[in-house]
């Protein structure tokens, strides 16, 4: 129950509410009422629901206190500041607590005489929706995946909140026909979330077809896209291809950035004319497909680097998401290998029910290079080994991982490579995360602090790697990057991760 006043709304607003505030009490939609300022002034019990908060931690206090947003990124600051109603726009928050929400606002600027006195706004979440619109068809038929397809957006397990805008974008971009671009590394999840997109669009009774544009070669990837005719070349006869056959479905081009960038050109033409001719024809046929494409490079980089044609990305990428690495996505790990648990625990018959705590902590320390496919299959792996418990012990692990944690347990094992030298580990563009290179313990004539976790002691030797580069190099972030042996993007991602100004560097 609200704990401010009810006099004290009214007479703030001075617009005579008063008497409605019962009936928003029982709104089946969240509810808050600001004040000019962005103060809070009214919360109803169901916004306290979907945030998880006391009323009286929230009433008397600014919505950018509340909620973990910028007045650019709040709606409610947008309405006070531009004066207009703001309707139905989707917002993935999280609250100054850390609960995260996922939900649809509108957005009303309240007037009295002309002068602007607060705003009210409706909030509905979106799980909420969903499920109120699909129960409508109770009792609900069994689950089942057209086309072969293994997955939907209901088998995308995630917390991490920037995990959770990808799912989001991808939802609302599977009901259009715009095409779809997923950037993340290998291992991340793009297949699935083609599938799911696929599975949650309006085609999912229609062909879903995945092209691995890294493992075919180019001379056999034209004919198999576009079909041949015969008398085209020698041996070749009357086909269609993937483009024609998948027509009235989804098409995903998995790793487009590995295509050569003449072929591009010619898949460029197809998504712009919505026509495909087969190699050696002259007749053009129409198609209608939604085109999802992935790349495991940063598109940007990818371009520079003549591996993607900037018309073709700016074609394909109309909706652009990134889905992060498991290594950004920390908070997930648990999640992820309980569930990996019980689907392949049940898949092979055992009844292997949990995992020790050494090794979730080991999880937690790896950085992941081959992502969720990794945790994945070492999850599978470790399920064949254990025989006498029902838990994952360390000595269930794949080897890489133990050898792994030996050479963290002793820093002399690893030393920083020469200036210029490519990154440990995965390098260069595309094949995966770069790394700052691991400090000996004399780099910099800084020791790690023995009192501290590892996490906590790893960050501390990246920033001073990253601070010992720029100081060394004037402030110059390409020479400093290249010092250390990691791109300027990232050495640029790490200084905005560690708070680090160049400027503070400058002779």
């Amino acid at each position: 129950m609200n704990t401010f006043p009810r006099h004290s709304i009214a007479r703030t607003l001075d617009i005579g509410y008063e008497e409605f505030l019962p009936f928003f009490d029982g709104f089946s939609e969240g509810l808050l009422i600001v004040d000019r300022t962005g103060t809070i002034i009214y919360y109803n019990p169901t916004m306290a629901a979907i945030d998880e908060l006391d009323p009286a931690e929230v009433l008397g206090k600014k919505v950018v206190d509340v909620y973990d947003l910028s007045e650019e990124g709040s709606v409610i600051m947008q309405c006070l500041k531009d004066r207009l109603p703001i309707v139905d726009r989707s917002l993935l928050y999280r609250t100054r607590r850390g609960k995260v929400a996922n939900t649809i606002h509108t957005v009303f600027p309240l007037f009295k005489r002309g002068r602007l006195e607060g705003a009210i706004c409706l909030v509905r979440e979106y799980n909420v929706l969903e499920e109120t619109i699909s129960s409508i068809s109770i009792p609900r038929p069994k689950r089942s995946l057209p086309n072969d397809t293994r997955f939907d957006f209901e088998a995308i397990v995630g917390s991490n909140i920037d995990f959770l805008r990808a799912v989001n974008t991808a939802k609302m971009a599977a009901i259009t026909p715009s095409p779809v671009m997923l950037y993340g590394e290998t291992g991340s999840g793009k297949e699935l979330f083609a599938q799911a997109i696929h599975n949650h669009s309006g085609r999912k009774s229609g062909r879903y077809t995945a092209v691995n544009c890294a493992a075919i070669p180019e001379n056999l990837l034209e004919g198999l896209l576009f079909g041949t005719t015969s008398g085209a070349f020698t041996g070749a006869r009357n086909k269609m291809g993937i483009f024609e056959r998948a027509s009235g479905g989804t098409i995903f081009l998995d790793e487009l950035n590995s295509m050569g960038t003449g072929l591009q050109a010619k898949i460029l033409r197809v998504i712009q004319e919505r026509k495909v001719r087969r190699l050696g024809s002259l007749r053009e046929s129409e198609i209608d497909l939604k085109i999802i494409s992935s790349v495991n490079q940063e598109p940007h980089v990818a371009i520079a680097t003549n591996h993607l044609r900037p018309d073709l990305f700016y074609r394909l990428g109309v909706v652009f998401i990134p889905i992060p690495p498991l290594r950004e996505r920390k908070e997930d790990i648990v999640l992820l290998a309980r569930h990996f648990l019980d689907k392949h625990s049940r898949a092979l018959n055992r009844k292997v029910s949990d995992i020790s705590s050494d090794v979730l902590a080991l999880f937690n320390d790896y950085d992941w290079p081959g992502n969720v496919r990794e945790l994945e299959h070492v999850i599978e792996g470790a399920i064949n080994l254990v025989v006498s418990s029902r838990t994952i012990e360390r000595r269930h692990l794949q080897s890489h991982l133990t050898t792994w944690r030996r050479l963290r347990g002793q820093p002399d094992a690893v030393q920083p490579p020469l200036a210029g030298s490519p990154p440990q580990g995965y390098g260069v563009h595309g094949q995966g995360p770069e790394r700052l290179p691991v400090p000996s313990p004399g780099a910099g004539q800084r020791s790690p602090d023995s009192g501290k976790g590892l996490l906590a002691t790893q960050a501390d030797q990246e920033k001073a790697v990253v601070a010992d580069a720029l100081a060394a190099h004037a402030g110059n972030i390409t020479r400093a990057a290249k010092s250390i042996g990691i791109s300027r993007q990232l050495f640029n991602y790490k200084m905005k991760k560690y708070r680090i100004d160049r400027h503070d560097y400058l002779s």
